[in-house]
């Protein structure tokens, strides 16, 4: 391609339309639109070939277009799919140029560097029909045009087809000139305007002044006046390739559960996923890096079947590796990376708007638990008046699911797990040469006891003294135990999660 500067312009016409698309193969050969809102009064954005052969064009109402095309498939695209849509070629475009600027104001216009190239392909035109190949096998149809200016290669890609490639300035600006102002960005009522003036091509429009442009036609006219002639030039200003998706787990102490690192690994899975979503792709694979606590680390390469934004797929693909494979050591850190892959229109809508509780699912799996175990098996937990804390709650059977309303993400919560009966701990020494065993030889020895707190009362049934603390083990675990003092015993009543 030379020394010299090159720039290309990539158009993927009426994007939201394609999306829309894409989404509904079983569309294929209606007449298809895109409208601002789901009403009769709302507005055809977007139409296909098949509905202006029926007479639709952008502008009409939802209504007008059924009145002349009474089996017309229109629906919303939401800004978020059009975004990701955009975010998705962007990430297909750097794998030919770095240097890709998405166009502001129109989503489905791309502006790529294309100088530096010939050692990569043996033409402008090869690399342009590669473009629209790897476009191609994405489901998008689009224009590639390779010229020497912003303007040029913009206004002849909204009027071609397929691709074209200028080897002269002079060249593209004579094909620029003649293209018509019904391709461009121009609002209607100006257009129409122009129109009736007998100015209809961009030659025409670049001969009248600037200033009357803008007194007659507004200012989105005269921005595109200054656009076309070079005034509003502007260096190419390609975004910055997209971070790393990266997250990491780090564990003090470390844990050899694999149970509970899995549970662990699900909110930065979901993380890992949304990040995916906002840039229109999915989940290809994860590369998983268990750095143990002793010993090298182990790696492993999770593939779904295609590509997903279900976190629940690759969390179970990690339980069957940790089942034939288990983990070797305790874990200190975990990182995941993120190996991204293409998203359909149906999966990123099913992200962002599926509900991620299907409450008619848990109420048929609640049904099935209490027919083979009873009707008592399933409970909640209420809280009630009580003295002491394993008389301030109780449980009661239920036959409605209850919504659920999650505490926010951003705000963690101790549990407390308390037992059915306090569990009496062993009558010996509270001193040992290693300290306090509580529980078990894992857990360690308590390294410090946070307390008292004193609990008394009970005069009219069944007095009671106790002096509550919290334990913390050499391992970590913080459990929740007393004395009874009429009782003269420690007794163990929980633990804190």
């Amino acid at each position: 391609m030379g020394v010299v500067q090159r720039i290309s312009c990539v158009d993927v016409p009426a994007l939201p339309l394609q999306l829309l698309l894409r989404a509904h193969a079983d569309w294929t050969g209606a007449a298809v639109a895109v409208v601002d809102k789901d009403r009769p009064q709302g507005r055809i954005l977007w139409v296909n070939a098949e509905a202006r052969r029926a007479g639709l064009l952008p502008g009409h109402t939802f209504a007008q277009g059924l009145s002349l095309a009474r089996e017309l498939r229109a629906a919303v695209v939401p800004e978020r799919e059009i975004a990701a849509g955009v975010g998705s070629i962007a990430a297909a475009l750097r794998a030919f140029s770095p240097g890709v600027e998405p166009a502001d104001g129109e989503p489905g216009v791309f502006f790529v560097d294309a100088s530096g190239l010939s050692r990569l392909y043996p033409s402008a035109t090869a690399w342009s029909r590669a473009i629209l190949a790897d476009l191609a096998g994405r489901g998008f149809t689009a224009t590639v045009v390779v010229g020497f200016r912003r303007f040029g290669v913009y206004a002849v890609a909204r009027a071609a087809d397929g691709a074209a490639v200028f080897a002269r300035p002079e060249d593209e600006e004579r094909a620029m000139r003649r293209v018509h102002l019904s391709h461009l960005a121009l609002a209607p009522r100006a257009r129409d305007a122009l129109d009736r003036l007998g100015i209809r091509t961009v030659g025409d429009f670049l001969r009248l002044p600037p200033e009357a442009v803008q007194k007659r036609f507004g200012p989105d006219a005269r921005r595109l006046h200054d656009f076309a002639s070079g005034e509003g030039y502007a260096p190419l200003r390609p975004e910055l390739p997209p971070e790393a998706l990266v997250e990491t787990i780090q564990f003090e102490p470390a844990d050899g559960d694999a149970i509970r690192l899995l549970f662990v690994m699900k909110p930065p899975l979901h993380a890992l996923c949304e990040r995916l979503a906002s840039r229109g792709r999915a989940l290809a694979g994860i590369e998983v890096r268990f750095v143990y606590e002793r010993g090298a680390p182990r790696t492993d390469l999770i593939r779904p079947a295609e590509p997903t934004l279900d976190e629940a797929v690759v969390i179970d693909l990690l339980r069957l590796r940790f089942e034939g494979d288990p983990l070797s050591a305790d874990v200190a850190e975990i990182v995941m990376t993120a190996h991204e892959g293409p998203a359909d229109a149906r999966q990123l809508r099913l992200f962002f708007e599926g509900p991620r509780r299907d409450a008619a699912a848990a109420a048929r799996a609640l049904a099935r638990i209490r027919a083979e175990l009873g009707p008592e098996a399933v409970r909640r937990a209420i809280l009630r008046d009580g003295h002491l804390p394993e008389a301030a709650f109780c449980w009661e059977t239920f036959s409605d699911l209850p919504e659920a309303h999650p505490a926010s993400p951003a705000k963690k919560r101790l549990v407390r797990r308390v037992l059915d009966r306090p569990h009496p701990l062993p009558p010996r020494a509270r001193r040992e040469p290693d300290g306090w065993l509580v529980r078990d030889f894992e857990c360690g020895p308590v390294d410090a006891l946070i307390g008292p707190f004193l609990v008394s009362g009970g005069w009219w049934r069944k007095e009671s003294r106790r002096q509550y603390h919290y334990a913390r083990t050499r391992r970590g675990d913080i459990l929740w135990l007393y004395y009874d003092e009429l009782r003269r015993r420690w007794f163990m009543n929980g633990s804190v999660e």
